[in-house]
């Protein structure tokens, strides 16, 4: 176990950033999700902690050892990647054993170990197959039980579950955390998901055109998200986000769409957020402040998406509470206490010093 620190960590490919002055350090134990879009520079960062990008300029170490210039293998770490990256002729024991192999471990004491982590992972019974056997999340632990093996100071996660269906990335991302937590050991983790990033992380880095947008625990960025573009990064559906103005606790837009709020403070030009959880409806006979465009089912709860006066809205209804809002319907618009965020129209960022912006 070790912590990771990153100090002033740059990387370009000629004249073009990927990663620009990045300071970052993942505490002892930690298990931290990088989570961005493409090109936000997450997996060059992962790759960099591996050895397997060179560092422009800057510093990475592990456990207080510099291993900016060092191997991959000599940075003590394991990685997990998104193929699986199995032996095809070699059977699951044999592949989870294959690191103490390569590092002349006589061959039964790296079998028993290997049955060992087997066990732990729920592959006792496929020991004997070969990856062609096995499905694409018995694969997956495959791999994980070959990085386990290794017992390194740091884990590395590639986008490992993206090959999986569904249902299998719910299953796997619990048994990796459940496997995470009982080990401590140091874990990185990149996704594009940010659903994965909430539920495995202690500590999400959002990133953004190779910088931190915001580092904190899942809570703390979907509560406060720093900026926009986290607003609607991080939360499923995206936080809705309106530009108008504030005064005496009321929001409009130039279009004429109003919402009371409880922000007690006045702004004249400012973007006001509220996630589709805390935007309320009420059905109204006649015209509303909004007209219903399509309502998504999805058992207790539906997606409800809005048009306001040319603006497009998104809420979300617990199915109980969907009596009379009907698509085409007009309904009225309010604001859950507490569910207003306020941002700078200009720049983007969270505006500080307001009751709930």
């Amino acid at each position: 176990m070790a912590t990771v620190r990153f100090s002033g960590v740059t990387k370009t490919y000629g004249t073009l950033p990927v990663v620009t002055d990045l300071d970052l350090e993942l505490p002892d134990g930690s298990f931290t999700v990088l989570v961005g879009p493409s090109g936000c520079g997450k997996s060059t960062t992962l790759r960099m902690l591996a050895g397997l990008e060179s560092v422009s300029s800057g510093t990475i170490s592990i456990g207080g050892r510099d291993v900016t210039a060092l191997q991959p293998r000599d940075r003590d770490i394991a990685m997990v990647f998104q193929n699986y990256a199995l032996y095809p002729h070699l059977s699951v024991a044999e592949n989870i054993a294959f690191p103490l192999r390569a590092t002349r471990t006589p061959r039964r004491e790296a079998l028993a170990r290997a049955a060992e982590i087997g066990e732990s992972l729920g592959l006792s019974a496929l020991l004997g197959r070969k990856p062609k056997d096995l499905s694409g999340g018995q694969q997956q632990r495959v791999a994980i039980g070959r990085a386990i093996i290794r017992e390194p100071s740091v884990f590395l996660f590639d986008e490992p579950l993206s090959n999986l269906d569904a249902k299998l990335r719910v299953e796997t991302r619990t048994e990796l955390l459940q496997i995470q937590r009982r080990l401590g050991i140091t874990s990185v983790y990149v996704t594009h998901d940010q659903e994965e990033a909430m539920t495995l992380s202690d500590r999400m880095v959002v990133m953004r055109d190779g910088h931190i947008a915001q580092l904190g625990t899942p809570q703390e960025v979907y509560a406060r998200p720093a900026d926009t573009f986290v607003a609607t990064f991080v939360g499923s559906p995206k936080m809705n986000l309106l530009e108008g103005a504030l005064s005496a606790g009321e929001f409009a837009t130039a279009a004429g769409v109003t919402l009371a709020t409880d922000c007690a403070t006045n702004h004249s030009s400012v973007t006001l957020g509220v996630r589709p959880d805390d935007l309320l409806l009420t059905p109204r006979a006649s015209d509303g402040a909004a007209r219903v465009v399509l309502i998504e089912h999805l058992g207790p709860r539906a997606i409800v998406t809005l048009e306001a006066r040319g603006t497009a809205l998104t809420s979300v209804v617990e199915t109980a509470r969907l009596a009379g809002i009907n698509e085409g319907a007009g309904v009225d618009l309010t604001v859950r206490d507490g569910g207003t965020h306020l941002f700078d129209t200009h720049n983007g960022r969270r505006l500080v010093g307001t009751d709930n912006g």
